[in-house]
């Protein structure tokens, strides 16, 4: 990422950043992982979406994800390590997420500053979408201004069978309340061609197709002069904080920790499993009662 005098900071680890035309693309880049989310792919994830947003040749960013899968969600083997309640760095003590409620949604709130980086931006942001993108990966497709998913690509937030609430929630703004709790209820997913029917996409296409189609109506988009843009991102914007989207961020930060605390048997049987047998025994007993977990839209055009 560049200062603001052009001079390279560092160059980026997780992520890539491409410039096309007036098109900027920020791919996440540890396909190996699935694209997990950690603090520093969330890190240079911010600091992409500031450089393009402050670039006078960039109109557009895609968001994208390498290899297989767009987002996996965030990287639960590390927020499940065990943590001790504090960090200590020198003579000081720094908190960190843990047991205790505060800890936790502070935790969370500084994670927010990350995924909720596309409302604060006066350019639009496109989320490309294939593969997997769950939980984590639909905060952060799901605050971006508009979402083209492969048909075939998977869109859920299997966590809250167990692990919480999303941290970020805009679920409810895109395809309203009975679908908002149907897919929070279960953890179910739904592919991309009927996230487009419930409001979770704008548009859903052949994954062949999906790199052309995104591009088209980036440069589509482009056109448009930036000024003109940011008028039309940020009326729209306002309206959905009038709408409550900025204080639901909050309260449902405050949920997320509120049910990490909770001590049901299948949220005390997720942590179990994670501390004795590791994370793919742990998500294979969560969702095991939930069988192939797929929603299938009915009675919808």
């Amino acid at each position: 990422m560049k200062d603001y005098r052009g001079k390279w900071l560092y160059e980026p680890e997780f992520i890539l950043f491409e410039v096309d035309g007036a098109v900027a693309t920020i791919t996440f880049n540890q396909p190996e992982k699935r694209n997990a989310l950690g603090p520093r792919m969330l890190q240079e994830m911010r600091d992409a979406m500031l450089e393009a947003d402050d670039r006078l040749d960039i109109n557009v960013i895609v968001l994208a994800g390498a290899g297989k899968d767009f987002c996996a969600g965030y990287d639960l083997a590390g927020a499940y390590a065990g943590r001790g309640e504090t960090v200590e760095i020198g003579d000081h003590k720094y908190r960190e997420a843990g047991k205790r409620f505060d800890d936790d949604l502070w935790s969370m709130t500084r994670t927010q500053e990350f995924s909720l980086i596309v409302g604060q931006l006066h350019k639009p942001v496109i989320a490309k979408v294939h593969g997997n993108c769950l939980a984590g990966g639909t905060d952060i497709a799901l605050s971006c201004d508009l979402v083209v998913i492969a048909d075939d690509a998977k869109i859920g937030f299997p966590a809250t069978r167990a692990n919480g609430t999303p941290p970020a929630h805009m679920w409810v703004y895109h395809c309203g309340p009975q679908w908002a709790k149907r897919m929070l209820f279960t953890g179910d997913k739904m592919s991309g061609l009927d996230a487009v029917k419930v409001g979770l996409a704008i548009e859903s296409w052949p994954a062949a197709d999906l790199d052309a189609k995104v591009k088209a109506l980036a440069e589509r988009i482009a056109a448009t002069d930036p000024e003109l843009l940011a008028c039309h991102k940020r009326v729209v914007d306002f309206a959905l904080e009038l709408m409550g989207a900025r204080t639901i961020q909050r309260y449902a930060a405050e949920l997320d920790a509120r049910g990490h605390l909770a001590t049901g048997p299948r949220r005390m049987r997720f942590k179990a499993d994670m501390q004795e047998h590791g994370l793919k025994v742990a998500l294979q007993n969560r969702d095991a009662p939930y069988g192939d977990g797929i929603v299938e839209v009915r009675g919808r055009g």
